[in-house]
């Protein structure tokens, strides 16, 4: 399957959480909400590492 490092949604902007029971994780980039973890139905369709992937930003501290 991903051979390489696999791309950690959790650390990426475009990442959320859904409220949908059938559809917990969701990629606001691709604009689709699944059950794994998105990179890895973008890697499962297409045979690419996800293209859109982009660091979250730091939190800024208080």
């Amino acid at each position: 399957m991903l051979d390489k490092k696999r791309i950690d949604c959790f650390t990426c902007r475009h990442f959320y959480i859904t409220w949908d029971r059938d559809f917990r994780k969701g990629c606001r980039a691709m604009g689709f909400k699944c059950n794994e973890m998105p990179s890895i139905v973008v890697y499962q369709n297409s045979g690419v590492e996800c293209l859109r992937y982009e660091p979250k930003l730091p939190r800024k501290q208080k």
